[in-house]
């Protein structure tokens, strides 16, 4: 069993559909979303088709949550605030009620997936470093956690030592730790590094692997 783990794409459509073709030359079994299908980029109905399509475990993201709802958006950026607005528009009624209906966290297989933390993942926290990772260590009742959010993909492992966190191209999943990995951006990388990421993780083998792919 192969999951794909996908996160932030972000209505990106060129991103999402190089990122799928290579899932399909990885051998991926399984997919799930970790949401941040819409908002910023110009392919917002396309793209979430085709995770709908996927018919995978998803969450919700922030974008998703705006997008979906009628929130007030005063205190945005205002470049965020326009792609909202024009999602919104863009969308019908039951793409947004789909959107609205998401869970913030979900547990699949093994592992649980969430799109910011685990510990309030309502409010769109950012998890950068050993502290912010803590806290959502203490409430993940699974091995392994994957999330969005930053569009950087980190990773940070908690072992009798304590908290280990930075950069990863392939982790293989020990017994006695715990593992919350961002997964990075397929629709929009904020790491200086353009290419599309997404994450497979092989539960047969206990191995999680960054993709880095150009489109």
């Amino acid at each position: 069993m192969k999951f794909a783990i996908l996160s932030d794409i972000h209505s990106n459509l060129e991103a999402l559909q190089v990122v799928l073709a290579h899932t399909k030359q990885q051998q991926c079994t399984h997919y799930v979303c970790l949401g941040d299908i819409v908002g910023y980029g110009p392919n917002p109905l396309e793209c979430l088709q085709l995770v709908r399509d996927l018919n995978c475990p998803t969450v919700i993201g922030n974008h998703d949550e705006y997008c979906g709802s009628e929130i007030d958006l005063t205190d945005f950026n205002p470049m965020a605030a326009d792609a909202i607005k024009w999602t919104r528009h863009q969308l019908n009624e039951e793409q947004r009620t789909w959107l609205r209906n998401l869970k913030y966290v979900r547990p699949v297989e093994s592992f649980t997936i969430v799109h910011a933390t685990l510990d309030l993942p309502e409010k769109w926290a950012y998890v950068f470093d050993k502290l912010a990772a803590g806290a959502s260590f203490n409430y993940q009742h699974t091995p392994v956690c994957f999330n969005g959010h930053t569009h950087v993909p980190i990773g940070f492992v908690r072992g009798p030592t304590g908290i280990q966190g930075g950069l990863y191209t392939k982790i293989k999943v020990e017994v006695g730790r715990k593992y919350f990995i961002n997964v990075g951006s397929i629709g929009q990388p904020r790491d200086r590094n353009p290419r599309a990421a997404y994450v497979t993780f092989d539960l047969v083998n206990n191995l999680i692997e960054l993709h880095r792919l150009d489109y």
